[in-house]
């Protein structure tokens, strides 16, 4: 039987279980069902073992840091750990070594944390599930056949499977919650602010967060209190005083005014049947459990998406232009897919998307007057199968999860149900920012009102079965007109692309252009732009 993170550290403390039992149990594990999932790209067996040795001997001398002390946990490949490479799963960043921990891994090491390894991604935390990197693809744990969403995929197959029993992992648009999502797990997107990303590979420095991803919410508020606090070498970090997350779950939620965002998943982004009984179940459920629920209304998730993209997708190619100049070809072809798209923004497009950000935030005061609380439903499960992803889909249509990267907020999602098929479904709990707490006790109440945390996926042991390739997706061949215009602008980024790679810009091209149409332009003339620097704060108003 898989401990959880609360489970195993009682009986540590109680000195019933060794660190070191723990460790070896969790490797053996690997040793069988890795092979199947792909979640490492950097396994350190060895350095686990004498890490959960220091940590035993620790306990034993009446040394206990407490309730992370001798728990194995994983990084998703972006956060830096001292003497490890940190890839981002792309071939671009073969041999680069850490010098020093990111703030998050820091604090985790001095909480007692026994490192397991760093953690298949999507490329640089974008794109999808790709078969032309370094490294095949994380699996899913519930059917090998299906992707684990991402962009922390290893992260939510390395929880799901037992191979840790929690991981770090990073959210932009969604990368904690769709795998947490499409895995069965608790993952929670704190805060803008809230956890330091201080040596974490960056993607949007708007939008980019860290948080948990484990098995139950009390894990959840167990790892957020070890990460959470303030870095002053993070210039997006709040300084503000933390509550004990994990004493703040009991009481329940009776009077809890829950606002639900009905219309993302029934009108803006129609679900399926299963979704939608799985969200009339877990809203009866909160019912039933007293709180007081009211529909609302909030923009339309494409507002949201076209805001996050226009402002994230220029940012991301800010960070990687350098290599996108000189080496297109070393990335994969999904990253490109997406990054590429970011040379037809244009600096107006920017600036109006950034200012139209600041508007949606003001909008949020009204919303966090009337509810304590929202919830919508999470990323669509079933998780899809290899096969069905395209890379173009990432223009064509918004998504659940972005919204509330967009607002700065905390968002939880957590299983609520499972398919016909088995693999699991979830509910997103949205808080006001820098309430934390209140997600994780409304959680931590609809979690103990169900059964679906007795239930683990059955690991598939010894070598892969399914190879390690997809279809290939060729983009069609583009109209003159549109190639000779992208071409043009190619050219003038000083983008050597190939003829694959210009086909692909050409596909997006469209999407782009309408995205670009759709925002706002009407801006009062003294509306500023929402920065980084200043969001923690504007977020708090």
């Amino acid at each position: 039987m898989i401990p959880t993170i609360a489970e195993a550290g009682r009986l540590i403390a109680r000195k019933e279980v060794s660190p070191v039992e723990l460790v070896r149990d969790a490797l053996a594990r690997i040793d069988k069902a890795e092979p199947q999932l792909n979640a490492f790209i950097t396994l350190t067996a060895d350095a686990a073992l004498a890490e959960a040795k220091r940590a035993e001997a620790e306990i034993a001398a009446g040394r206990h840091r407490g309730p992370l002390h001798g728990i194995p946990y994983g990084l998703k490949d972006i956060f830096d750990a001292e003497g490890l490479p940190t890839t981002g799963h792309s071939r671009t960043r073969l041999g680069h070594v850490e010098a020093r921990d990111a703030t998050t891994t820091a604090k985790l090491r001095a909480a007692g944390g026994v490192l397991m390894g760093k953690l298949s991604t999507h490329e640089f935390a974008h794109g999808g599930p790709s078969f032309d990197l370094p490294w095949p693809p994380a699996r899913n744990p519930w059917n090998p056949a299906h992707v684990t969403g991402g962009s922390s995929s290893g992260s939510g197959a390395a929880v799901a499977a037992g191979f840790v029993l929690g991981a770090l992992g990073s959210d932009t648009g969604g990368s904690i919650r769709n795998p947490a999502s499409f895995c069965g797990l608790v993952g929670l997107k704190p805060t803008y602010g809230l956890v330091s990303r201080r040596g974490v590979f960056p993607n949007s420095f708007t939008f980019d967060h860290a948080g948990p991803m484990v098995w139950t919410v009390e894990d959840c508020a167990i790892l957020l209190q070890a990460i959470a606090g303030h870095d002053p070498a993070d210039p997006g970090s709040a300084d503000i005083a933390l509550p004990d997350y994990r004493a703040g779950l009991a009481g329940g939620i009776k009077g809890l005014r829950i606002g639900v965002v009905r219309h993302f998943w029934e009108e803006d982004l129609p679900a399926n049947d299963e979704v939608r009984a799985a969200m009339a179940q877990s809203l009866r459920a909160l019912r039933e459990l007293g709180a007081r629920i009211e529909d609302v209304r909030l923009r339309k998730l494409q507002d949201y998406y076209d805001v996050k993209i226009v402002i994230a997708e220029s940012e991301l190619y800010a960070v990687h232009e350098p290599e996108l100049r000189k080496r297109p070809g070393e990335f994969g072809a999904d990253f490109l897919g997406r990054a590429l798209g970011a040379c037809l923004f244009g600096s107006v497009d920017y600036v109006q998307a950034q200012r139209q950000r600041r508007r949606i935030l003001e909008e949020m005061a009204s919303v966090y007057a009337r509810c304590d609380l929202l919830v919508t439903a999470g990323p669509y499960g079933p998780a899809p199968r290899f096969e069905s992803h395209r890379t173009v889909s990432f223009w064509q249509k918004p998504n659940i999860t972005t919204p509330f990267n967009v607002t700065a907020g905390p968002a939880l999602v957590m299983c609520n149900g499972f398919s016909a098929s088995g693999l699991p479904l979830s509910i997103q709990l949205v808080g006001r920012p820098f309430d934390e707490a209140c997600v994780l006790r409304a959680a931590a109440a609809l979690e103990a009102a169900t059964d679906w945390r007795a239930k683990r996926p059955s690991l598939e042991y010894g070598p892969a079965k399914i190879a390690n390739t997809a279809p290939d997706e060729i983009s069609p061949a583009p109209d003159p007109k549109l190639r000779a215009r992208i071409e043009a602008v190619a050219q003038a980024a000083g983008l050597p692309l190939d003829e694959r790679q210009l086909f692909q810009l050409c596909e997006v091209a469209p999407h782009i252009d309408a995205m670009r149409r759709r925002l706002a332009r009407d801006q009062p003339i003294d509306r500023e732009p929402a920065t980084a620097v200043d969001l923690a704060l504007l977020a708090r108003r």
